[in-house]
């Protein structure tokens, strides 16, 4: 009981807590932002009335999301300060430095190009407009990596050197800090993962509007895009998380084994389907295995040595001292499957929905629908599924919002959790980040105001976007279709400067 209320495990608690919500609305951001800069673009290229209004109802979606973010966020960095005072003290002068980079360029990108585009729809020619948006998308992305880089330094610790005489960490080389291999792949990784739950989020609004035969030609376009961007983002977020994986193989063999939960080194290594052991006596009692197949994931050799976690074990015993070096083993084991699965799953629906979906591609005439009509789910070229398989298509649609949200949850707890009892690896232990003033009282209930504050924050956030997500698109008036093109134009509306979003 005490080693659970102990302020690190509160600590850590708290963060986790706060790092996994925030994350929520993270993914949904980066790739809302492109995929409305996207949609805006077409309409401007175009003038098509649908894309405008696709903009403007994923645009809406887009703004409740990212205010929700930044709130998060900002709580989530003062964490370092409240709880993680050691951390900051020893490694400051590192870590400060790309999120500095990330406050001073990416965010003044997003801040500054997002209030140009929500006040600007009847006061900036079109282009710039248009800008403006891909201003703030590209500003969302230049966050994620400066943030990556910074984990990716936790992960992985380079250009840095240790001054024992002031105690802490000191840069020697920021450059390597930004383009180390750890912070290439992961911000690869991170990125299409972000466009699996943009992608996601398309299709499951769409495919709900779609069930009821509303607003037939905007969600047609966007269940399109939304499986389109599935699909693309699902071979990139596999590609990028073999690369990831092989990295970390190299990197942080520890938490390779124990996402496998293979104790002892083998040559070659079998891939875990499905496990189960006994931590303290470090082996399985159960195990369903593809032989070899760990090793080529580690090495792209099917023979190669995987080391193991107990192999891992004594080798940092040796080179770090008495302790025990291994994670959460459940933890990791799960969490790295419960990543995959739901990502995979995510990818599955984006390829099956574009194939039911399909407009010409081998279509009986007959089977084929126009702009204004729900698409016929085609399974062979005369064979549409029955309505029964289509209605749980469309729920199965629905549903998959949540399955990228899940594997990405789950994918940073793996990530976090399997880098543990260090929280910079090698470097610095979680035990001793903490902050050595803080009470255990202090901690808990700054944990439980956040954690209540978040709840209620979750609550508006569905709410709100369930509000929207019903309405659907809005109604295009004249000056939607032909807004002023001289910047400072007439202002038709000065009571709603906003209204844009109504």
């Amino acid at each position: 009981m005490d080693l659970a209320l102990a302020p690190e495990t509160l600590a850590r608690w708290q963060f986790g807590i706060t790092t996994v919500y925030h994350f929520l609305f993270v993914p949904l951001t980066i790739s809302l932002a492109a995929l409305t800069a996207g949609l805006q673009t077409a309409w401007v290229r175009t003038e098509k009335e649908k894309y405008l209004r696709a903009t403007k109802f994923w645009g809406k979606l887009f703004l409740i999301n990212i205010a929700m973010g930044v709130v998060t966020g900002i709580v989530q960095e003062f964490q370092f300060g409240m709880n993680w005072s050691d951390y900051s003290r020893f490694v400051g002068d590192i870590f400060g430095a790309p999120l500095a980079f990330e406050a001073l360029i990416a965010f003044f990108f997003e801040s500054t190009f997002i209030g140009l585009w929500i006040f600007g729809w009847d006061k900036l020619p079109k282009k710039i407009h248009l800008a403006c948006i891909w201003m703030v998308s590209i500003g969302t992305i230049l966050s994620a990596y400066f943030i990556l880089a910074a984990n990716s330094w936790m992960q992985h610790p380079v250009g840095y050197r240790i001054n024992k005489e002031r105690g802490r960490a000191e840069l020697t080389d920021f450059w390597q800090v930004l383009t180390q291999n750890t912070a290439l792949t992961q911000f690869f990784h991170t990125i299409t993962a972000a466009f699996l739950v943009g992608g996601a989020f398309m299709v499951g609004i769409s495919a709900f509007h779609l069930a009821r035969k509303k607003h037939i030609p905007v969600m047609r376009t966007s269940l399109r895009l939304g499986l389109i961007t599935l699909i693309i983002a699902g071979m990139g977020t596999a590609v990028s998380g073999d690369l990831l994986g092989k990295v970390m193989f190299k990197q942080q063999p520890m938490k390779m084994a124990a996402a496998e939960a293979l104790w002892d080194g083998q040559a070659p290594a079998p891939f875990s389907v499905f496990a189960y052991g006994d931590v303290e006596k470090g082996h399985n009692t159960v195990a369903i295995e593809i032989p070899g197949l760990l090793s080529f994931l580690a090495n792209d050799d099917f023979s190669s040595y995987v080391p193991g976690i107990n192999d891992v074990n004594r080798a940092e015993q040796e080179k770090f001292g008495p302790g025990d070096y291994r994670p959460n083993i459940p933890v990791a084991y799960w969490g790295f499957r419960w990543m995959i699965g739901f990502g995979m799953a995510s990818l599955a629906v984006g390829v099956v929905g574009l194939w039911l979906t399909r407009k010409k591609f081998m279509l009986a005439p007959g089977m084929r629908t126009g702009e204004d009509e729900v698409p016929n789910l085609v399974l062979f070229r005369r064979k549409a599924l029955n309505p029964r398989l289509g209605k749980w298509y469309w729920i199965i649609a629905l549903w998959t919002m949540a399955f990228p949200l899940i594997a990405n949850s789950w994918g940073w707890i793996f990530t976090e959790m399997g880098r543990q009892p260090w929280v910079v690896y090698g470097v610095l232990r979680t035990r001793d980040a903490v902050s050595p003033g803080t009470s255990q009282g202090e901690v808990l209930t700054s944990m439980i105001v956040f954690t209540t504050l978040y709840a209620i924050l979750a609550v508006i956030e569905v709410k709100l976007l369930v509000k929207y997500v019903k309405a659907g698109p809005p109604e295009l008036t004249e000056d939607d279709l032909n807004p002023p093109t001289k910047i400072g134009g007439d202002s038709r509306d000065p009571d709603r400067p906003m209204a844009f979003s109504y």
